[in-house]
């Protein structure tokens, strides 16, 4: 099943750092290509989440070709008992726009020289790569990760910093974002770096259709932690932070200081801070300007309203505020967000397939030149 691509390559030879390219639009009327690596003792979980993400068809989202294939030979045994039968080979990841690595059955194997060496190529001709899980250790193998930030499984970091030194591990996260290379912590974080692809190509609003379709949380941030050491036993001050939560969602433009919301868990805030940051992974202040960020990514993709009315909207001191916070988090002006997503919304409202947009930090230069 597996096809030749050159000399067998070692771990010390890292493919040649070449800058990365904007991600080009697709042809007129053609999905995006997305090829998912399956193999031998694969977990149905692991490959089911790109497959159910852009295989099955989402009312309001693009559609993708999807293709599962292995390197090895099938069929494929999973680790629930059944078999996977893919009637492609490696040769899917020249043809794929996205490649995605959903895990891998072992850190401490190495994956076969061909797959490898398929990866690197792929890399090289400008396809986005992603590796879930402990699907990380295959793209850190091929050095697709030197010298980027990364994560990987929260049970295997030890073992990743150990093997691969070159990468800068960030452990704990859900996903780390490099531009042309994405990881993913392991098992339900792959849906959320899923989402976040949507969002970074497609836009929130797309990628609020589908977390709903698939009744998920529509974003949870790349930074946020993978899991919480010890599970609080106050389900009484749960409800109360859960309830405050929706209160703000829905007031995003009033004024949300932490004594405020402290006070609105009656917490103190000493209590409330830990509290917060056991139930959601991260603190007051880091939550409360993601949402204020989402809400105003929604506002600029789906109204016309002026970006001064939407910064007022969305809890934001003023357009300034707006602008600067949008640019340190996506590369890209209020204005710049509009435009690279209004055009792919309406292609969108009209039944067609929408053209792959280039990730907000390769279009930073056109941001900077006041687009």
């Amino acid at each position: 099943m597996s096809e030749s691509f050159g000399p067998t390559m070692s771990r010390r030879q890292s493919p040649r750092r070449q800058t990365i390219a904007p991600l080009q639009a697709l042809p007129a009327g053609r999905p995006l290509r997305v090829a998912v690596l399956a193999f031998d003792r694969i977990s149905p979980f692991h490959l089911a989440v790109p497959c159910v993400l852009f295989g099955d068809r989402h009312p309001g989202a693009p559609v993708f070709d999807l293709r599962v294939c292995a390197g090895e030979p099938g069929p494929l045994r999973t680790t629930a008992g059944f078999e996977v039968h893919t009637r492609h080979g490696l040769s899917t990841l020249r043809w794929a726009d996205w490649v995605i690595v959903p895990s891998w059955r072992d850190p401490a194997e190495r994956p076969p020289d061909a797959v490898l060496k398929a990866l690197v190529a792929a890399h090289r001709r400008g396809a986005l790569l992603v590796g879930l899980c402990l699907g990380a250790f295959l793209l850190a193998e091929a050095g697709l990760l030197d010298d980027q930030e990364a994560t990987t499984h929260w049970s295997a970091v030890d073992e990743f910093a150990r093997r691969y030194p070159s990468v800068r591990l960030k452990p704990g996260v859900l996903y780390v974002d490099a531009g042309q290379v994405v990881t993913s912590a392991g098992t339900a974080a792959g849906l959320d770096c899923g989402l976040h692809l949507l969002r970074r190509h497609y836009g929130a609003n797309v990628a609020n259709r589908v977390a709903r379709r698939l009744v998920v949380a529509p974003h949870r941030q790349g930074g946020q932690a993978q899991f919480i050491e010890q599970p609080l036993t106050d389900t009484q001050g749960d409800a109360r932070i859960a309830a405050l939560l929706d209160r703000v969602r829905a007031s995003l433009a009033d004024d949300h200081d932490l004594d405020r919301m402290a006070d609105g868990a009656a917490m103190s805030r000493r209590s409330f801070t830990r509290h917060f940051r056991q139930v959601t992974g991260t603190t007051p202040k880091q939550w409360l300007l993601a949402e204020r960020l989402a809400l105003a990514q929604r506002l600029l993709e789906t109204t016309a309203e002026p970006v001064e009315r939407i910064a007022q909207r969305a809890g934001f001191a003023s357009a300034t505020v707006l602008r600067l916070h949008m640019r340190k988090a996506f590369g890209l002006t209020p204005v710049a967000w509009r435009q690279g997503f209004s055009s792919a919304l309406h292609a969108g409202r009209q039944g067609h397939a929408l053209d792959q947009r280039p990730h907000p930090a390769q279009d930073l230069a056109g941001a900077r030149a006041g687009r």
